[in-house]
């Protein structure tokens, strides 16, 4: 679904890569982690998936269009849930979902529809005309998530989807996003719940200063390191312990 070939993004002034030479290889129906520590380079990738950044060099394609020919046509198939909210604070809910899925083509009731089935399913039909400024983090959480889905994309880019949310909206997020992979959606995941990336993911790739260091299914990079009891271990082994603050 995803073929990644020797791509790379060096930022204008910047002395690094943040990205550099990556080659990566995402099944359809896929659930893949793609773990690092901070500055690893984990949202400029999925920032040049998702169109929103242009490579330096190298290429991909997603389900067989590639950013250079089929643009147009590459940004109908995705769905993104950035990092940060992406929502209008002083909109409602249901305003913030019809506008984007307006942005979509979706329209009539079709629209209307689809959205208060999402707010139902996700616990938030009672604040379909509440405003996002009232929301708490969890709350806004899942309006991320359903304003990436009305029009069921193909692949989902999930940039730490549930960080800063309490237990309750975080089981409900990973248990929505399990139900949209049993339908078919290949998903590509980034967070530093390696706990739950462990158990949510079909495979995982740690990246690192811009280039993958390991990959494979969870329990088998367990199994081949020695003592190891989980991902976090692996983690760790992988990046070092040293902190990596940057600003």
């Amino acid at each position: 679904m995803i073929q990644i070939t020797q791509l790379s993004k060096k930022y204008k002034g910047a002395e690094d890569y943040s990205v550099h030479n990556l080659d990566l290889a995402i099944q359809e129906k896929e659930v893949f982690g793609l773990l690092g520590p901070n500055g690893a380079g984990k949202t400029t990738l999925i920032s040049m998936l998702s169109s929103l950044l242009k490579p330096t060099s190298g290429s991909f394609s997603i389900d067989g269009l590639t950013y250079h020919k089929n643009n147009a046509q590459l940004k109908q198939l995705i769905g993104i849930v950035p990092q940060e909210y992406a929502l209008y604070p002083s909109l409602t809910a249901y305003e913030n979902l019809h506008y984007f899925g307006s942005m979509y083509g979706l329209k009539g009731n079709s629209l209307k529809e689809n959205i208060q089935q999402h707010l139902e399913t996700l616990g938030l039909s009672q604040f379909t005309h509440k405003k996002i400024a009232n929301f708490s983090g969890g709350m806004k959480r899942r309006i991320n998530l359903i304003a990436s889905i009305l029009h069921k994309p193909k692949v989902l880019f999930l940039d730490e989807p549930t960080v800063g949310v309490d237990v309750q909206s975080k089981n409900v997020i990973i248990d929505y996003l399990k139900q949209l992979n049993t339908d078919g959606t290949t998903i590509l995941y980034t967070s530093h719940h390696l706990n739950e990336a462990e158990h949510f993911c079909t495979r995982v790739a740690i990246i690192d200063l811009g280039k993958i260091v390991c990959k494979g299914k969870p329990a088998e990079l367990i199994a081949q390191q020695k003592g190891a009891k989980n991902l976090e271990e692996i983690f760790l082994s992988q990046t070092g312990k040293a902190l990596r603050d940057y600003a």
